[in-house]
């Protein structure tokens, strides 16, 4: 029961606080998603096509445009052993690149191995066996005991002790017994 405060408190009733009402109303709400979500998109898109322009910025800049108009047989051929003598450097440089990563993801991959051996081995999920008890007791105890075991032959045993039963009689003789002086002083002796 969702009382007030001081309530729930008083009595240890988790505190409930009903959220307040928007002071947007829901269609405003709806206007103002629906202008982000067309901002986001124009965002995303500036940011794509600023990436193809700095991709082709950077190739023009790295590889300039070949002109090969005017050039001679014998020119042509020392443009191509260049090239080609370009294409090698860029592939040493790759190879190498690729040797460094693959050498340093090997050493991740020892780093980790080895943290998981210092933080404990790997245990494997275990799978439910149904065994009976005689198999379970054998494999606890080994080759000691082969034959069944009795479980209430090693159970401790307990004398209960029998209680004191006083002996019915005829209520009329104590009563007469008890009457008078005599069997208060009997009362007072006794106790």
């Amino acid at each position: 029961m969702w009382l007030n405060k001081s309530y729930n408190k008083l009595h240890g009733l988790p505190l409930y606080e009903p959220k307040p009402k928007s002071k947007i109303s829901a269609s405003r709400r709806l206007f103002l998603k629906t202008k982000l979500v067309k901002k986001a998109m124009a965002m995303l898109m500036a940011e794509k096509e600023q990436k193809v322009i700095d991709r082709e910025s950077t190739l023009s800049e790295r590889v300039p445009g070949l002109n090969l108009s005017g050039l001679s047989v014998q020119d042509l051929q020392t443009l191509c052993k260049e090239l080609h003598q370009k294409i090698d450097v860029v592939d040493e440089e790759r190879y190498d690149i690729a040797m460094k990563v693959s050498k340093s993801d090997a050493e991740i991959e020892n780093l980790t191995m080895k943290i998981i051996e210092l933080k404990g081995k790997k245990r494997p999920q275990l799978k439910r066996v149904r065994v009976s008890a005689e198999a379970m007791m054998g494999a606890l105890l080994g080759a000691k005991i082969k034959e069944s075991v009795d479980f209430k032959a090693n159970l401790k045993t307990v004398k209960k002790e029998e209680e004191k039963k006083e002996e019915v009689t005829d209520w009329r003789k104590n009563v007469d017994a008890m009457s008078g002086m005599e069997g208060r002083k009997k009362m007072f002796a006794a106790s």
